[in-house]
This record gives structure tokens, C-alpha cells and sequence, in this order.
């Protein structure tokens, strides 16, 4: 419910504070006074896309600040938090106009964007006129307000649980179908090349391991003639011989050095000892290199294979266990994907029968409910003196969506038999008021705490005619609020609050101002309304008599 709008500099507006109240608030005044300048800086506070020119002449900025109070669960609460804003019961919108066109809003102190605060206005403000396009006339909108009307809610989030079930098994079983017939193109090669790898059986650090063997037997040949060297010098012919003579001199000469050869002939002994542990060891590795004359053109041919099979892969020879493996997974893939894919589709299928069975639950929903509001705009019609109209819900077919595969749309024909067609084509100004008055009232169920505000619906009516729309006016904001902005008597005669827009010159500049009247105050104003601007005393009379009328029906 919007509680206070303060306006300051905003086109002949310098300072306005107002308080509205729960139920039927109405605003007159002469026409020019200045009542759509405050439904302008309203749209202005709200976010919404309207006049640049708004800042009163003269001034540095002008501002609008409107707050508004939050039921617990409507649905601005929910945005709010979405949008990282403090979600509390107390809503205060603030937004400044520059001259130079810049535009800057808060939304509880805090600075906000107008796409936020246009999507909160559609939680907080319907406005409703003669060029209504903002909800009833809007076809796209019809679908979301029948369902509204038939509290289909919970059918609607299974049916859109449904959609996003089949999207998600569709998309899956198309991923799949993609996926086999990119497999089925490199089938061929697939078999190919895991019977390669599988016949090779790379290892990792294989590579390393024979190259280091193959660089050892390509040395092999000229190592065997160092190692004969080697053997012959530490042979007969070299140190052992040396070795050998050394020892028997010595051994000649032990007996007449009493004891002083003794630690040479150990160390000659000892080195004998090494000498023969070092030829061992030279002739087992001599033997080792002498083991398969045809290991090295293995060895090679084994390297060269896992090397031509790395460049062919574009691999390393290390990872080519990897890429056998990887490959044998795609191949066991599609090997099983036959199966995969009949899986998924029986899936999807089971998917887009269940939504079928919902969206045909939701239809039956919907044409059910159709003929509840086609009867209850009779009802409301016929006290507006348009008991010959007919309005029709028509239901046809579209595209399926997260919604059904329905196309909803409100249509009226003014007269019997004359072709049924869009309010908006087939109505005149005071017939649309109507019209729009009545399906708002049949809808009011769903309104959730929004104010709604109906500019000049009444226009082109009069008499019993308005009186039976400010009636309806005055139920639909039983629980509620409404703001009617009217030139009708019979409108404000009904209202719960009046406000008076009038224009007034201060120094010059023509300013707008808004009171609230109090009884007497009131009479007049509906009197002004009946006489024009001199106010007779029947006038007065007429004025208190169309109060008292209202007052009775509360009474």
C-alpha cells in the first residue's frame, strides 16, 4: 500500500506532501489543476519511462520519494533480497531528476538501478486509464491473469517443472545422437588405432629406458677393444705377470730382511687379490655384451615404433599408454551407445508425455475457468449499463512452453451479434472504462497488496452510469487501495478519502497544490463538480445528498 509521496521541484510542483489512506482515495480538481502531474512523478519514482522535462523551472533538481508499506510474503520482497536490497516492511523509493536529464534513484538509502525499480513497481502499482497498456489490454498478458483467477499456481510449477524435465531429456538424447554420430565418423579409425596401440602395448618410461639401452649397445664395439686392452694389461702378459714376479722376489729376499718385507709381500698379496676381482668383473661384462648380436636392431626396431606411433598421435611416447586407453574408452562407448541412446529416448519420451498429460490438465483448468470469469464479467457488466456487452474468454492453440500450449485472449462484442473483438477495437472511451473496471473488480482477488490506480475511468459516463462505477470502484478497494483521479460527482461522492488538486499563483509562477478535504470542505468540491464554478446552494444540497447516499450504503 503506498502510505506518503513527497514531491519537491517537480514540474508547478515546489513542496507536496501526501498521505493516502487504505480504501477508495479520489483526487479532483479542474482539469489542467495538475492531477496527472501526480501520477507523473508517481511513474517517476516508480522507475517508469516518461516525460524528460520534469524538474520545475528555476530549480537545481526535483525529487519524488515514495514510501510504501509490505505485507509479510508480497512478492517485493522477494526482489529485493534477489537484488542484495534491505527487504523490510517499510519501502521507501527515492529518485532525483537533474535539468540536464540525469536521473538517480535509492530504494532504501541504498542506490539502485530503474530496471530494479520498474520490476518492483509490478509488485506495487497497477495503473489502469482508457489507454490502459500496461495489464488488461495487453494480450500477453491475459494467460498469467486467467490463471491468476483460477488459482492455477501449483499446476503451473508442475507443468513448468514438466517443461524443464523434457528440455533437459531432449537436450540430453540430442547431445548423445551427436556424440554417436561423431564417433560413428572416426569409427573406423578408432579400430584401427587401438589394435595398433594394443599390438605395441606401449609402456610409460619405455622410451627412456631404450634409448639408454640402444646407446649402450651402440657402443658395444668399441668398448670390446678398450676392454681387451683393459683385460691384457691386467693379464699374464701385464699386471698379473708384473704382479707375479714382484711376489716370488720378494719372497726370495724375506728370510735375510727378518721381517722387514713382511707389510710389502701383504700389500703385494692384497693387490693380487683386487687384481684377479677386477678381471672377473671384466670378463662378465664382456660376456654381458656378447649375449645377442641381433638386441641392438631390436632394440631400435621397438624405438622406432613407439616414436613413429608418438608423431602419428601427436603425443609423447610416455603418454601413448594414456592415448591407448582414452581410445579404448571411445570405442567401448560407442559399442554401448545403441543402448545409451534407446535409454534417452525413452526417457524423453516419458518426459514429453508427462507434460502433455499436465499441459492438457492445465487447458481443462483454464476453459473451466474461462467460463467462471465470462460469468462473472456478466455479472459485473450488467449493473454498468452494459447488460447487452459480451465478454469472452477464447482459448486456442500455441506453441507449447513452460506455461501450456495455450493462447489466452479477452475479447467483447458491445452489441448482440456484432463480431467479437479486442477491447480496445470494439469499445468506445466510456464503454473501455467499463469494461476494464468490470474485469479489474473480477480479478481483484489477485491483486496481492498492489495499489491500484484508475485515471479518469469514468471519463465519458455520467449519471447512474458513474454512480455504478464509482460502486464498483468503491468494492474493489474493500481490503484494498485504490487512487481514482475523476471528474465524476458520483465517483467522489463514494470515496473513503478525497484529495483536491488545485492550482494557485505565488510571485508569478503558477503552483500545484493538493489538499485533503475535510466534510464541509468536501461538499463543495462535489458540488463544484455538479454546478461548475459558481456554487449554488442546490448544488450544495445535491453534493450532500450524493455523500449521505454513499454513506447510508456503509451504514
Amino acid at each position: 500500500m503506498l502510505l506518503h509521496l513527497d514531491i519537491r521541484d517537480m514540474l508547478i510542483i515546489d513542496r507536496l506532501e501526501l498521505a493516502f489512506q487504505p480504501g477508495l482515495n479520489v483526487l479532483t480538481g479542474e482539469t489542467g489543476a495538475g492531477k496527472s502531474i501526480l501520477l507523473d512523478a508517481l511513474g517517476f519514482a516508480l522507475g517508469w519511462r516518461g516525460r524528460a522535462d520534469l524538474v520545475r523551472a528555476g530549480a537545481a533538481q526535483g525529487e519524488v520519494v515514495a514510501e510504501f508499506a509490505l505485507g509479510a510474503g508480497h512478492p517485493a520482497l522477494a526482489l529485493l533480497e534477489a537484488a542484495g536490497l534491505p527487504a523490510e516492511p517499510s519501502l521507501f523509493l527515492r529518485r532525483v531528476n537533474m535539468p540536464d536529464g540525469r536521473k538517480m534513484a535509492w530504494i532504501n538509502d541504498r542506490r539502485a538501478s530503474g530496471d530494479v525499480l520498474r520490476a518492483l513497481s509490478d509488485t506495487l502499482v497497477e495503473l489502469h486509464g482508457q489507454q490502459d497498456d500496461r495489464g488488461l489490454l495487453d494480450p500477453r498478458q491475459h494467460r498469467a491473469m486467467l490463471d491468476d483467477f483460477g488459482g492455477h499456481a501449483a499446476m503451473l510449477a508442475a507443468l513448468r517443472a514438466s517443461w524443464s524435465a523434457h528440455r533437459a531429456a531432449q537436450k540430453a538424447l540430442v547431445t548423445a545422437e551427436a556424440d554417436l554420430a561423431r564417433m560413428q565418423a572416426e569409427e573406423d579409425f578408432l579400430r584401427h588405432a587401438v589394435a595398433e596401440l594394443d599390438q605395441l602395448d606401449p609402456q610409460p618410461g619405455e622410451e627412456a629406458a631404450l634409448d639408454a639401452s640402444r646407446r649402450l649397445m651402440q657402443a658395444a664395439a668399441k668398448m670390446r677393444e678398450d676392454l681387451t686392452r683393459a683385460d691384457a694389461a691386467l693379464g699374464l702378459q701385464g699386471a698379473e705377470g708384473a704382479m707375479g714376479d714382484a711376489r716370488r722376489w720378494l719372497d726370495g729376499l724375506a728370510e735375510r730382511a727378518e721381517g722387514g718385507l713382511d707389510d710389502a709381500l701383504g700389500a703385494v698379496e692384497r693387490a693380487m687379490v683386487e687384481l684377479g676381482t677386477a678381471q672377473d668383473a671384466l670378463a662378465r661384462f664382456t660376456e654381458a655384451l656378447d649375449l645377442d648380436p641381433y638386441a641392438l636392431e631390436r632394440t631400435e626396431d621397438r624405438l622406432f615404433a613407439l616414436r613413429g606411433l608418438a608423431r602419428k598421435h601427436g603425443v609423447g611416447p610416455d603418454d601413448l599408454a594414456d592415448l591407448a586407453a582414452d581410445l579404448r574408452s571411445r570405442l567401448a562407448a560407442l559399442d554401448g551407445s545403441t543402448d545409451q541412446i534407446a535409454s534417452l529416448a525413452a526417457a524423453e519420451r516419458a518426459a514429453a508425455q508427462a507434460y502433455d498429460a499436465l499441459a492438457d490438465q492445465l487447458t481443462q483448468a483454464r476453459r473451466a475457468a474461462a467460463l467462471r470469469l465470462d460469468a462473472a464479467m456478466a455479472g459485473e457488466l450488467a449493473p454498468l449499463k452494459m447488460e447487452r456487452a459480451v465478454f469472452t474468454t477464447e482459448i486456442t492453440a500455441a506453441p507449447a512452453g513452460p506455461d501450456g500450449v495455450d493462447q489466452v485472449t479477452f475479447v467483447a462484442a458491445t452489441n448482440p451479434g456484432a463480431p467479437a473483438g479486442a477491447l480496445n477495437k470494439i469499445a468506445s472511451g466510456g464503454e473501455l472504462s467499463r469494461f476494464l473496471l468490470a474485469l479489474k473488480v473480477c480479478l481483484t482477488a489477485q491483486t496481492r497488496g498492489i495499489t491500484m490506480i484508475f485515471d479518469e475511468i469514468d471519463r465519458g459516463v455520467g449519471g447512474a452510469t458513474a454512480d455504478a462505477v464509482g460502486r464498483r470502484l468503491k468494492a474493489l478497494a474493500e481490503g484494498a487501495q485504490v487512487l481514482v483521479v475523476t471528474h465524476s460527482p458520483q465517483v467522489a461522492a463514494l470515496g473513503a478519502h478525497h484529495w483536491q488538486v488545485a492550482k494557485r499563483v505565488e510571485a508569478g509562477m503558477t503552483l500545484s497544490h493538493v489538499s485533503a478535504l475535510d466534510p464541509a470542505q468536501r461538499i463543495d468540491e462535489v458540488a463544484r463538480m455538479l454546478a461548475g464554478d459558481r456554487i449554488t446552494e442546490a448544488a450544495r444540497d445535491a453534493a450532500r445528498a450524493l455523500i449521505d447516499a454513499a454513506q447510508g450504503d456503509d451504514s
